[in-house]
């Protein structure tokens, strides 16, 4: 599986566990995300997998130790026990976020919960948001934010309903549409997803990730003509739609590599065209990876005209990079 979080962006691993993580020097903080975006590059799930050297050549048997632990969204980690097919469960960790305090203003509440979502404490930042919704429940960015956190921790259903009560609030909230489309995106419902974006774009015409969320939803209906007009649009709002790396990122449904392959090699075409060089040769050469079977074409495409030029470009059809085999 592809994935696509603003298009073009890499997927991030989320915990989702409760209270007591301390950001580390250099977390990315995003405090105010509002528009979900889909990203174009493979995820790996959250694992670590520590093996224990040997430190002699003279042990008679090789101890070989693997732990591999997983973080749930519920908090709970898990241990691979070794030389067993057993795994042991732990108790979630101590809770170090105080729980939202009742004298606070809904304002005060909603600002903890965009810091805790920021440092992904997801389940945190819902509490929050819930109990600002107690004082506002009518505030239909509190239901969009809440909705986030949910899809962050891949809880569609209430994700779902978070974004639909925020519409029913507010019928005009751009960003609700466009978050409820990506639900139905994940949920492989592609014509639903296009119509949310659709709506998300009549009502706010000036938003990149609309444009690639849109075009992600057609590329996997197939529709490829449309896809690239919506792409080549989200690329003239923002040049760097495709790289930008996006918190709220999520699968693209590109199981085929086939299918991968072509999406390369259209954002290769769209960015030859604008005159992005670099990032064009970047995505021929993925798309050479994933074995696209017709990039013979670069040859005839009047959009790779200019790059045709390019001495990387003559360099990099000569190497032809082996396709990767999944």
């Amino acid at each position: 599986m592809v994935t696509a979080g603003i298009i073009g962006s890499p997927a991030v691993q989320t915990t989702g566990q409760r209270g007591n993580r301390t950001p580390l020097r250099g977390d990315a903080v995003e405090p105010d995300a509002r528009a979900i975006g889909t990203a174009a590059t493979s995820a790996a799930p959250f694992q670590e997998v520590p093996v224990m050297p040997l430190r002699s050549p003279s042990v008679a048997f090789l101890l070989l130790l693997i732990s591999v632990s997983v973080r749930t969204a519920a908090g709970f980690s898990a241990q691979v026990l070794p030389y067993t097919d057993q795994v042991q469960t732990s108790p979630p960790p101590i809770r170090g976020v105080e729980p939202p305090a009742p004298d606070a203003t809904a304002d005060a509440l909603e600002r903890q919960g965009d810091d805790l979502r920021a440092h992904k404490l997801y389940l945190d930042a819902v509490d929050y948001y819930r109990a600002a919704l107690v004082k506002k429940p009518h505030a239909s960015a509190l239901y969009n934010k809440m909705g986030i956190a949910q899809l962050l921790m891949q809880r569609w259903v209430d994700a779902k309903k978070s974004f639909e009560h925020a519409i029913k609030q507010d019928h005009d909230y751009a960003d609700a549409y466009n978050n409820l489309g990506v639900i139905f995106y994940i949920g492989k419902k592609y014509g639903k997803a296009i119509d949310r974006y659709n709506q998300a774009i009549r009502l706010k015409d000036d938003a990149a990730s609309y444009y690639s969320n849109l075009g992600a939803a057609l590329f996997s209906k197939k529709q490829f003509d449309q896809s690239v007009l919506a792409y080549s649009h989200a690329l003239q709002l923002d040049p760097d739609v495709f790289e930008r790396i996006s918190r709220a990122g999520v699968a693209a449904q590109m199981a085929k590599p086939e299918d991968r392959a072509h999406y390369d090699y259209v954002v290769a075409k769209l960015y030859a065209k604008m005159g992005v060089t670099d990032r064009s040769l970047e995505y021929l050469r993925r798309a050479m990876e994933e074995g696209y079977k017709s990039i013979d074409n670069v040859y005839k495409d009047e959009e790779f005209a200019g790059l045709r030029k390019d001495p990387r470009f003559t360099e990099l059809m000569t190497a032809r990079p082996p396709g990767i085999s999944d």
